[in-house]
């Protein structure tokens, strides 16, 4: 596919209201996508499990309007309340998908949004509610043009993410994702894929206890922290090693070998914060509880002989990655041994999930 597989010709059909609702997940990425190009494009391939639980419910009920406005004409509330700082990218948005969508200006839009999870809980939000808004316009765009089909409304709807969030394209379908140009077939830089290849059953079910270490704004914005890579001294050698290790997660997948998957994956999110505290400026976003979370973890790993493992996302929040065979003695171990590190004791338990989901 090509972006310009995305533009639709002209379109005669008239839709004049109704309404749409969409449920869609966040992501947690086992390899890193970090630094990008224009237009959303990422400098690497990425792999993510899809959630279940941590999800944001997006409605849109749209009016054709009687005639095509000259800005985009739509309000917005959060957890059914007005809130206008997030208004602002909201527009951003839809001024990037016009040219695919050409006929938003041409309705009012009244989009309610709301999270499974705490605001502020240190759960980015934007994959999971963008990816949630571009299928909502999607929806729509299927009442003018029904012949679509269910593939190409997927991917369009994952290229739309993109525009709003780079890691939402993973959240629109489930339960292993990938993005970005490798090896793999069917692969893109434009939107994210199902994963295409022999998943082994360990996978299955796979659990992610999100370990809530700190609640706060990030001092650095993941969008900072992207552009630093422009320029930034290990970047290119970072960028060969998520394609050497998405290459080497084939079999691992395949196989279910989950010792070289906790490497891989620790090892990922390791790079990850090594490339933000290696930027100039460089930044830390981790926490001395992260730390104390990670060094439990390796103890207990190696005491137990289980098979937990951790990730982070850009911040000092911790996702614990395990088996579905070994739920019960790894949250006996979180609950004992690791909540102690959590702000105000507070977690979220969460496993992978089948993607987003109209309701």
């Amino acid at each position: 596919m090509k972006e310009q597989d995305f533009i639709p010709a002209h379109c005669d059909a008239v839709i004049e209201k109704g309404k749409v609702t969409y449920r869609s997940p966040s992501n947690i990425a086992l390899v890193k996508y970090w630094g990008k190009k224009e237009h959303q494009i990422p400098a690497n391939p990425s792999v993510s499990f899809t959630l279940d639980s941590c999800a944001t419910t997006t409605s849109i009920s749209y009016a054709r309007l009687d005639s095509k406005g000259d800005d985009y004409s739509f309000e917005l509330l959060f957890e059914g309340k007005p809130k206008e700082d997030f208004k602002p990218k909201i527009k951003i948005f839809l001024s990037r998908i016009e040219k695919y969508l050409p006929f938003i200006k041409q309705y009012h839009f009244i989009i309610e949004t709301s999270n499974s999870f705490p605001h502020s809980s240190g759960i980015a939000s934007s994959a999971s509610g963008m990816s949630a808004l571009a299928l909502c316009v999607m929806h729509i765009e299927k009442q003018l043009r029904p012949e679509m089909t269910t593939t190409f409304f997927n991917q369009k709807a994952s290229f739309l993410a993109r525009l709003g969030s780079g890691s939402a394209c993973r959240s629109v379908e489930g339960s292993l994702v990938q993005w970005g140009k490798h090896d793999t077939k069917g692969s893109s830089d434009l939107f994210g894929i199902k994963y295409p290849y022999k998943v082994h059953s360990i996978f299955q079910n796979y659990h992610d206890t999100i370990l809530l270490v700190d609640k706060g704004q990030k001092q650095v914005s993941s969008t900072v922290g992207h552009d630093l890579m422009h320029n930034h001294p290990f970047a290119e050698q970072r960028f060969a090693q998520a394609h050497q290790n998405l290459t080497e997660l084939k079999s691992v997948f395949e196989r279910g070998d989950l010792e070289v998957f906790i490497k891989i994956v620790e090892s990922e999110a390791l790079t990850l914060h090594a490339m933000m505290m290696t930027s100039m400026p460089y930044f830390i976003l981790m926490k001395p509880n992260t730390l104390e979370i990670i060094n439990k973890i390796w103890a207990f790993r190696e005491q137990s002989k289980t098979h937990l493992c951790f990730t982070l996302d850009a911040g000092a929040n911790v996702h614990v990655l395990y088996p579905e065979s070994e739920k019960v003695e790894v949250h006996e171990f979180i609950q004992n041994e690791l909540v102690r590190y959590c702000e105000n004791g507070q977690y979220i338990s969460d496993r992978t999930g089948s993607g987003a989901k109209r309701i």
